[in-house]
């Protein structure tokens, strides 16, 4: 037992919740803005409106979402600075101005992002409509939502980059307290623009605009309450060297090429999904939105688990890390049985709830088999993905979602054309069963060789602890 008298494995089980309950609130505010957005473009005259929202957020999205290794790579490297033993004030002095150094080179390094996000703008806009085939209508309006909201480009990036820093400083609380306020005030200044000064597009997007600023603003007060406890001078002269940044770059760069892969592949999927027809098109929308709610919670408890096991290892601390796993895998799997079971027996009434087109729900219906499959199958890639980035093992995270997308996603999905949709969809299962089957592998491979920790320790997976 602990000091405290609680059993180790409880305590575990305590960390992993704490750390997971506020970024799965924080993700529920998400669809919550977008619902409200819709609900109040959707009461406009004119349709183009909501339909030049849609696209330019897509656009966004997309874009922002490539980006997201600022969070991820900053998550891990700081979880295991935080980890590292200090026995002596010196060694925590130094192990303290690691941490801010590494706070201050991730935030510099999304601000440079956004510096070229803004300047390739001009050739990234017009590729994205025509590669939505979004017509003139809708473009002339997606066009001034996209140069609004293009100006919070180094707030969204560097929100990013701090909340990778306060992930990996288990300061969870703070991630939801940033979400929030951005969300509920850009839900506000949503009704202040449009119906009530009677602004149009460019009411959201200022909207959208103001809230990202002040998240920001709020991710940095929170990071410098967070620092403040990691009392140490910041080195101004390795902030400005190059080299320093060699494990950021390295760590991200993976993370990058990762990210673009997933979402090809997923655009690919949304492509293939048109080419048979638009209610084929509009029935996977539907079930690929509520798969990605299951996100909401697997997501909670990966983020955990980067914070705990990047720590663990930081402290190589075998028999912490392999409690911490089981932990999160206990979570994540009761969490993915319990999507199944809503996906299994409440499926259509959620789809009746989402559409009244009697053929789109027909359709959808028809695939809610593999949507409630998904969770059991999703639920490896999303748990090793936060395993993997504590460990920073990011080259495996790119290696594997490389070798899933083309080794085992489109093969299988040209040999099963003939099936249509339902090839598709076994495509799509395939390739999530994959990314979780080769990293666990690798991950598993890579303790045996006594890279994460000594061999001796306890076993990545099922080690005593």
């Amino acid at each position: 037992m602990s000091s405290t008298g609680t059993r180790p494995g409880v305590a575990d089980h305590e960390a992993v919740w704490r750390i997971a309950w506020p970024m799965i609130v924080s993700n529920l505010s998400v669809p919550l803005l977008g619902l409200v957005d819709a609900a109040i473009l959707g009461h406009l005259p004119d349709p183009r409106y909501l339909g030049a929202v849609a696209v330019a957020t897509s656009l966004f999205g997309f874009l922002y979402w490539g980006f997201g290794f600022l969070r991820m790579g900053t998550t891990g490297l700081v979880a295991q600075r935080s980890g590292t033993a200090a026995p002596s004030a010196a060694e925590r002095l130094g192990r303290d101005g690691a941490l801010r150094l590494l706070a201050a080179q991730s935030v510099l390094l999304a601000l440079a992002i956004a510096a070229l996000v803004v300047v390739a703008a001009p050739w990234l806009f017009p590729l994205g409509l025509s590669l939505m085939g979004a017509p003139p209508e809708i473009a002339t309006e997606a066009e001034r939502y996209f140069v609004i909201r293009l100006g919070s480009a180094p707030a969204v990036l560097v929100t990013y980059a701090l909340t990778g820093l306060l992930v990996g400083l288990q300061d969870t609380r703070a991630v939801l307290v940033v979400m929030v306020a951005t969300n509920v005030v850009n839900i506000v200044l949503d009704v202040l623009f449009v119906p009530v000064l009677g602004l149009r597009t460019e009411g959201v997007a200022t909207a959208t605009l103001i809230a990202e600023w002040l998240g920001c603003g709020v991710a940095l007060l929170a990071a410098r309450r967070r620092l403040a406890t990691h009392p140490a001078p910041l080195d101004l002269r390795a902030l400005g060297r190059l080299e320093r940044y060699r494990e950021l770059l390295a760590v991200n760069g993976h993370l990058f090429v990762r990210t673009l892969a997933l979402l090809a592949a997923l655009a690919f999927f949304t492509a293939q999904g048109a080419r048979q027809g638009a209610a084929v098109l509009a029935a996977n929308a539907l079930l690929v939105n509520l798969l990605m709610t299951t996100s909401y919670g697997l997501d909670g408890f990966a983020h955990a688990a980067e914070a705990l096991t990047g720590r663990h290892y930081g402290a190589r601390d075998g028999a912490a890390f392999a409690r911490t796993l089981r932990s999160a895998l206990l979570f994540c799997v009761l969490t993915a049985c319990g999507f199944t079971m809503l996906f299994a027996f409440a499926g259509d009434v959620l789809l009746g709830l989402l559409t009244d087109l009697a053929e789109v729900r027909a359709l959808a219906g028809a695939y809610l088999p593999w949507l409630a499959l998904l969770p059991l199958i999703a639920v490896w890639c999303f748990l090793f993905d936060g395993v993997a980035i504590g460990l920073t093992a990011t080259r495996e995270m790119r290696d594997s979602m490389l070798i899933s997308a083309l080794l085992v996603y489109l093969p299988l999905w040209w040999l099963t054309r003939p099936l249509g949709n339902t090839g598709l969809w076994l495509a799509l299962v395939a390739f999530f069963a994959a990314r979780g089957l080769t990293l666990g592998l690798w991950l598993a491979a890579g303790q045996r060789r006594g890279r994460f920790f000594p061999t001796d320790q306890s076993p990545l997976f099922f080690g005593r602890g």
